[in-house]
């Protein structure tokens, strides 16, 4: 170590706070008691020294990195950290070989931390399998997003999965307080007093993120002048000078949860619509086409013939969202939403669907009935092409005779509902197969 590593070791202040804070065991670890409180699987795992390979799962600033930090502080085995962002397979292959030479010279073990698991590709994954499966690493990996879509099933199915929650304002509040009181790695040392909405409006600023929360009071101590007496008094408007409104992350799995929030919402909640549609494009900066894509699937998904206008909305809003751009066309596209949403709904569309695909799997080929077959040419009759019955030379335009192939003759797909305007053709689906059956 040379003179400056030494003064800076001496002087942990020059470190962030959140660094200095980092919790050294799992008893200063704070939130996910659902994964790491007393008696838990991971808890036991990690105080003797069992853990196996793991995937760790959750938003940015939960305490994944830190729960391998003390992972490796438990350990007697060689703990490897690398970062998906800059590791190349190179540098994930050294670590196997050096792991390889630990494990059958000294029998140690080697646990690789892959902080952002999600940022490798495909074949860089795929560099770690034969190494996990014949136990030459115990691989850990980070990832922010759902990793069903970033990571290989291959690793994921050799990897026991825990999903760590989000942090809210009690656990920045409590890292906080503790940083406050610690006089060796926290702000202990100085004369600080905090002001309980200072504090309260840091937490709620930070969403969580307790790194976030941490930072933001370190900037309001070392940057508010003291008082007469040496003290240093942060108030409700110095914390807000000191943290900001966080830009909001939209990975791939966010924006898919949030159309999925959005097209569950168009079922059974205009407030909830409108809020998720304008969360995704103000927010997260998502397209508006991608809404408007999904808006015009469940009309007739979930709305279908119960109320006809409601695609009708939905594609003009499409069209006048080309026509005049964001924001102005947002009008268009609420309107659309909020018809949507208050129709009546009816799901026959995408049962009747279902009901068919069911049907073509189980009949197979199926050949066209003789008299639905093309008959304007010449030799159509010689061919028995003949027998089809036009509906409206007949009374109420209708008449009954086979359309299906044979083999699905008198399947029924298509089951109108009571709702709304689809219950006229419900109507008249039953005076038909009334008049079948008196006919019969």
């Amino acid at each position: 170590m040379d003179l400056f590593s030494y003064q800076e070791a001496e002087r942990p202040q020059h470190r962030l706070l959140a660094d200095r804070m980092r919790p050294q065991t799992l008893d200063e670890y704070i939130g996910q008691e659902d994964i790491v409180g007393p008696g838990k699987l991971l808890r036991r795992a990690i105080e003797s020294d069992q853990v196996s390979s793991i995937l760790l799962y959750g938003p940015p600033g939960c305490g994944k990195t830190t729960l391998a930090h003390i992972i490796s502080l438990s350990t007697d085995g060689d703990f490897v950290r690398l970062n998906a962002v800059d590791a190349s397979v190179k540098d994930v292959r050294d670590v196997i070989e050096r792991a390889k030479t630990s494990k059958s010279l000294y029998g140690r073990k080697t646990i690789l931390f892959l902080d952002e698991v999600h940022r490798f590709n495909s074949s860089r994954q795929d560099a770690l399998l034969p190494a996990v499966e014949q136990g030459i690493i115990v691989f850990i990996g980070a990832t922010t997003e759902n990793p069903f879509h970033s990571v290989n099933g291959a690793l994921l199915s050799r990897s026991t999965l825990f999903q760590l929650h989000a942090l809210d304002k009690r656990h920045a509040l409590e890292a906080m307080r503790r940083a406050l009181a610690d006089s060796g790695r926290g702000l202990g040392f100085m004369d600080i007093r905090a002001d309980e909405d200072a504090l309260e409006h840091i937490a709620a600023m930070a969403g969580g993120d307790i790194r976030r929360a941490l930072n933001a009071l370190e900037l309001a101590a070392v940057t508010t002048p003291s008082e007469p007496d040496g003290s240093v008094r942060l108030t409700l408007e110095v914390a807000q000078e000191s943290i900001r409104n966080k830009a909001i992350r939209a990975d791939e799995s966010t924006q898919y949860d949030v159309l999925s929030a959005f097209h569950k919402s168009i079922r059974g909640s205009s407030d909830a619509a409108l809020y998720w549609f304008m969360y995704a494009v103000e927010k997260l900066g998502m397209d508006p086409v991608v809404f408007l894509r999904r808006l015009i699937v469940a009309c007739s998904e979930d709305i279908g013939l119960a109320n006809v206008q409601a695609m009708v909305q939905a594609v003009t809003a499409m069209d006048a969202y080309h026509k005049i751009g964001w924001p102005e066309a947002k009008y268009n596209i609420a309107q659309a939403i909020l018809f949507a949403v208050e129709s009546p709904k009816s799901n026959a569309t995408a049962m009747a669907l279902s009901r068919v695909q069911q049907a073509m799997d189980r009949a197979g080929a199926s050949d066209v009935p003789l008299h639905l077959r093309d008959a304007h040419y010449k030799g159509a009759e010689k061919l028995g092409h003949t027998g089809y019955l036009y509906p409206h030379n007949f009374p109420g335009h209708y008449v009954e005779q086979q359309y299906l192939p044979d083999r699905l003759a008198g399947e029924t797909f298509y089951q109108a509902t009571a709702q709304g305007t689809e219950d006229k053709i419900r109507i008249n689906q039953e005076r038909r197969k009334n008049k079948r059956h008196s006919e019969s």
